[in-house]
């Protein structure tokens, strides 16, 4: 079929349990202009390489005309600084990373290990009686909405509200053929409203009197570049709880998903649990929880040939680029022992995942937690029915028996 139309059916729900044909006809095709105007980028050299460009623009602005179809989110949201060039960019990421990670703050996650395998082990232990279990809802979905409600500062008995508003948030961009667009969009604008509302309100309430939590951190330690204003503190602080959120529940139950797949690999790490990190690195290659980043060129481009205009959608498709053959040996393979694993799971460059660090440790521990438990598992459908976004793509239920 035309490589112009390679987008349209990479985001068709019917191609989202296995894309990755799509993605080796596109790095097969190179640099390629689609039916909508947006060029897609496959290739794993490219996209690093891209994702290093100062050219190359993250705010959608700067773009020449307005296209949803290779936008992940909704443009009006509020300023993140994902979303931000430098220096805006810098200043409020350094800002957001200095109560969560170095050099400010360099013993911050890992101190969550504890609390994290206790939420783990509570959870595992609310299921361990059940002949079938729902991977999603009761496992994924949970897990990480607590430990980031917990690193926030979020008291336990607001957790349920929390999950509430994140599940609509991320309902507001995973719509499907069909749906009411504007009153997903108007529900996810809401709960994205109260959800930055009441976390500024409580960090406002801690000011002058810190706990150990980062929102205590970002309005009594606001360090050298100054402090949030109170848009920005909402728009960062509900970025940190649903981003971070959405993509790890994706790469646990893909995760999951992938072992249950790989008999043969889920025992060797059965028999050598200290494989895990090494595996959770190789699901982040081969089954990632984000599997595209939009981007707009701030001058033309040549790339691999290719003359990418001024201000145009660029979309560069990391999940192709961890598949290149060029750059992973047999790389439709899974491979927890995989040596060089430099894959883009977390992105690169600037704009690489803030919470990367939390993310393989919530996963490292929650495989390495269910991964005993699996000998006798069995998927009850697969492929089974998955999330509408082509972007953050994972299942929407991985129902499992025992």
């Amino acid at each position: 079929m035309a490589d112009d139309t390679l987008l349209q059916r990479i985001t068709d729900y019917t191609n989202r349990p296995d894309p990755y044909p799509l993605y080796a006809q596109l790095r097969e095709a190179g640099v390629v202009r689609q039916t909508d105007g947006s060029y897609l980028v496959g290739t794993y050299h490219d996209i690093v390489a891209l994702l290093h460009d100062p050219r190359v623009s993250s705010d959608q602005r700067n773009r020449t005309a307005l296209y949803r179809g290779a936008d992940p989110g909704d443009a009006r949201q509020l300023p993140t600084f994902i979303r931000r060039d430098d220096p805006d960019h810098h200043r409020l990421r350094s800002m957001a990373m200095r109560p969560f990670g170095p050099p400010h703050s360099p013993g911050r996650i890992d101190a969550m290990r504890e609390e994290i395998t206790r939420i783990t082990e509570d959870l595992i232990a609310s299921i361990q009686d059940r002949e079938q279990v729902d991977i999603v809802d009761d496992f994924a979905y949970p897990l990480p909405v607590t430990v980031i409600c917990r690193l926030l500062g979020v008291p336990r008995e607001d957790e349920p509200v929390f999950r509430e508003w994140s599940a609509t948030v991320i309902d507001s961009i995973d719509i499907g053929p069909g749906e009411d667009l504007r009153k997903r969009e108007a529900a996810g604008e809401q709960a994205r409203t109260q959800m930055g509302r009441y976390l500024v309100d409580l960090a406002e309430r801690r000011r002058g009197g810190p706990g150990d939590d980062m929102l205590s951190a970002f309005v009594n330690d606001p360090g050298p570049a100054g402090e949030f204003s109170r848009a920005e503190l909402a728009a960062t602080s509900a970025l940190l709880l649903v981003a971070g959120h959405e993509t790890t529940v994706n790469l646990i139950t893909n995760g999951i998903l992938t072992l249950l797949r790989h008999p043969d690999q889920l025992d060797l790490l059965r028999r050598d649990p200290g494989l895990m990190p090494s595996a959770v690195e190789e699901l982040l290659r081969y089954e990632p929880p984000v599997h595209m980043l939009p981007r707009t060129p701030l001058a033309p481009l040549d790339i691999a040939g290719t003359t990418v205009p001024r201000g145009v959608p660029l979309v560069l498709v990391l999940a192709s680029g961890s598949r290149d053959p060029q750059r992973f040996r047999d790389p439709d393979r899974f491979d927890p022992t995989r040596p060089d694993n430099q894959h883009l799971g977390f992105g690169s460059g600037i704009h690489s995942c803030y919470g990367a660090p939390l993310a393989r440790i919530e996963a490292q521990i929650a495989l390495g937690a269910l991964a005993p438990r699996l000998s006798t598992a069995t998927l009850v459908e697969d492929p089974p029915p998955y999330r509408n976004s082509a972007i953050l793509r994972g299942p929407r239920h991985l129902r499992v028996e025992f």
